[in-house]
């Protein structure tokens, strides 16, 4: 490694860290993305175990999770939290909706619970002003990462619950089952899973600089990593080789994988690499993209750290795609490219 590289990437690693120290465990274990590092045991046995569960629903100190079209339920007072009830607390509501089994924390069963059906879910659980139903994202930017990692999966698997209410096969009702970890079709008997949906997001890389494109839709100045959905019959590496060719005309050969991050918008999983690019002249899909550009590594580091000159800027750290743009700027992708 020349002296440039090495002198340029303690400089940044230097200014980054200054802006964003890292936690002391981050020196021992992998970085734990926003929405991931859930410490609950998922409890496949007892899902599996109607009698278990039917206890676990009524036991007192069972703690209860809810969510309102979609927004989740926290206690904004020293610190935000999630706003977890008791058993007694979701008795009061009275509303004919089945919890969704999260998992076991020291030996305490957590669920997640639909409240949509209420007006004012905050007025009928007589909770004071440092209660209130609050946008995942938004949350996600104040909670614990553990906490992140439990909202994701509450998030994805309500609004699985509340989209797939009828069967794919043959169109009838579907109840919920294992804890909501099933839907079944109560005439075909068909049964359904919540889904995942894959998608490879990646930094394909020319030397010293690297690809961003932006949407029409991002905030002012804002350039992120290409993205898109896996197709059927696809690999991880092929995705990242078709999307960015289709996006924006470049061609990658090698791919490395970075890291995973669950987007709960509604149930993606967010699929991070990195891709050697082959060729350099960017065409742009206007249909996928308002625009794409090659950044050298100073832009990429200034844009990280909010500092560029011209206003530019890349998703902040609640998103993989900062993890990933950073990764390189450091010098920790691709063998060190």
């Amino acid at each position: 490694m020349d002296s440039f590289h090495h002198n340029w990437r303690e400089r940044a690693a230097a200014i980054l860290c200054e802006n964003d120290p890292p936690d002391p465990q981050d020196v021992a274990l992998e970085h734990t993305h926003i929405f991931a590092g859930s410490p609950f045991d998922r409890g496949d046995a007892q899902r599996r175990d109607p009698v278990w569960l039917e206890a676990a629903e009524g036991n007192a100190g069972s703690r209860f999770l809810p969510l309102a079209r979609l927004n989740v339920l926290v206690h904004d007072a020293d610190g935000l939290r999630l706003g977890w009830l008791s058993r007694a607390d979701v008795a009061r509501l009275d509303i004919a909706v089945a919890p969704v089994f999260l998992g076991l924390l020291d030996g305490v069963a957590h669920f997640a619970i639909d409240v949509s059906e209420l007006g004012d879910p905050v007025h009928e659980l007589d909770l004071d002003d440092a209660w209130r139903f609050e946008d995942a994202r938004a949350a996600a930017m104040r909670l614990a990462v553990e906490d992140t990692g439990v909202l994701a999966q509450a998030r994805a698997q309500i609004g699985w619950h509340r989209s797939h209410r009828h069967c794919s096969a043959c169109g009838a009702p579907t109840d919920p089952s294992r804890g909501g970890h099933v839907r079944i079709c109560g005439v075909c008997k068909t049964e359904h899973f919540p889904r995942t949906d894959p998608v490879a997001i990646m930094l394909a890389v020319d030397g010293d600089r690297c690809l961003l494109g932006r949407q029409a839709r991002f905030g002012t100045g804002m350039w992120s990593c290409l993205a898109g959905f896996i197709e059927p019959g696809e690999t991880i590496e092929d995705a990242v080789r078709r999307e960015t060719l289709e996006e924006a005309g470049i061609r990658c050969g090698e791919v490395k994988y970075f890291a995973t991050q669950p987007w709960p918008f509604p149930m993606s999983l967010m699929i991070g690499c990195h891709a050697r690019a082959l060729s350099s002249e960017i065409k742009v899909d206007t249909s996928e993209l308002e625009d794409a550009r090659w950044f050298s590594r100073d832009d990429a580091a200034a844009m990280l750290m909010r500092r560029h000159d011209h206003g530019l800027s890349t998703p902040p750290p609640i998103a993989i795609a900062y993890h990933i743009i950073r990764a390189w700027v450091e010098g920790k992708a691709l063998g060190g490219v």
